[in-house]
């Protein structure tokens, strides 16, 4: 067994209940990765890519992604004001272990399909 200094499984004080709190949500990953993936986007540009996704919903995730210190905005005063919002260094730190979890999710996709043709994960 491995011993840690949390009282886990999942409580309060739990660091990776509090990451979830913090980066969980239907938009707020998609939002991260395409800020990751295209770099600095504006506003409008960031919604199109986003497809169904609401005004209030955005304006609200980025608001919050960047009280959590993962999402920059910058505001340019010129007329009309130009926003454009980016990925932090703390984001960036977020990225590899993101990339762990699409990798195993990944995985896991392909053991759902081998499964469902009832091919055993030996014989793969």
């Amino acid at each position: 067994m491995i011993e840690t200094h949390y009282d886990c499984p999942c409580l309060e004080k739990c660091p990776l209940n509090y990451t979830m709190s913090i980066i969980g949500g239907k938009w707020k990953m998609q939002i991260i990765c395409s800020l990751n993936n295209k770099g600095t986007m504006r506003y409008n540009e960031l919604r199109r890519k986003l497809d169904g996704i609401s005004n209030t919903v955005l304006a609200s995730s980025l608001k919050e992604l960047e009280e959590e210190g993962l999402v920059a905005r910058r505001e340019y005063l010129e007329v009309p004001i130009r926003v454009e919002y980016s990925t932090t260094e703390m984001c960036d730190r977020l990225m590899p272990i993101l990339e762990r979890l699409s990798d195993w999710g990944e995985d896991m996709m392909k053991g759902e399909k081998t499964k469902r043709k009832g091919v055993k994960e030996a014989d793969i």
